[in-house]
């Protein structure tokens, strides 16, 4: 890149994040810290930490980086905890998570994604991020309850399989909507077996494909 990656990275921080009320320092650090313009194809990198999504080819695409920090701080990420990310896409969402210290178990069903991801997380040394090919809306029972579980794609209503995978207490964030690619963002708790959901605001992520999706 023509432009100095880590300087440009603290301007995405303070100007798209800090300035729109993410405090949360565990989410400001890991965005200081994982080379986004790396998850892009090398003709987007120049864009690769502006103020919206990219294209990362099969039909998806790499998330704001706005949104990546709201629901990175949505899920209240604890150091050691197990969190399942369902749509890895171009992999940066489970970087980040990551970076906070997750322990941290992804799926995707596009296979060069998948497969591209996998390279990546190796070559940045992720070496710790647990990945899968598989329709994410089943989970991934064998690895679970997971403390968190986070969907970055949007979906008619929330896979029960998702919700039966948490521990309780737990949490779930998920894009949930009766028309693609606009959701509202759904925070699911379950807590001594009570599960409570609440609305974080509209969103507008690619759809969410599965048995338990669209």
């Amino acid at each position: 890149m023509a432009i100095d990656p880590k300087r440009i990275r603290e301007k995405m921080v303070q100007e798209q994040i800090a300035a729109r009320g993410i405090n949360d320092q565990q989410v400001l650090r890991a965005m200081r810290s994982v080379p986004r313009h790396l998850f892009v194809d090398e003709a987007l990198q120049a864009q690769g930490y502006e103020d919206h999504p990219l294209p990362i080819g099969h039909g998806q695409t790499i998330s704001q980086p706005y949104i990546v920090a709201l629901m990175s701080s949505i899920l209240d990420v604890k150091p050691g905890m197990k969190i399942l990310e369902i749509g890895t896409g171009s992999g940066y969402q489970a970087a980040v998570l990551a970076e906070m210290g997750a322990d941290v178990f992804t799926v995707e069903r596009v296979k060069p994604l998948y497969l591209k991801a996998r390279k990546l997380f190796s070559e940045l040394r992720y070496h710790y991020i647990k990945t899968k090919l598989d329709d994410g809306t089943t989970g991934w029972p064998e690895k679970s309850p997971f403390d968190r579980i986070l969907v970055t794609a949007g979906g008619p209503e929330i896979p029960q399989p998702l919700v039966e995978q948490l521990t309780d207490p737990g949490m779930l964030v998920i894009p949930v909507g009766d028309t693609k690619r606009h959701q509202k963002l759904i925070k699911l708790t379950l807590i001594n077996g009570d599960i409570k959901k609440e609305d974080m605001g509209s969103v507008a992520f690619v759809d969410l494909v599965g048995k338990f999706g669209w």
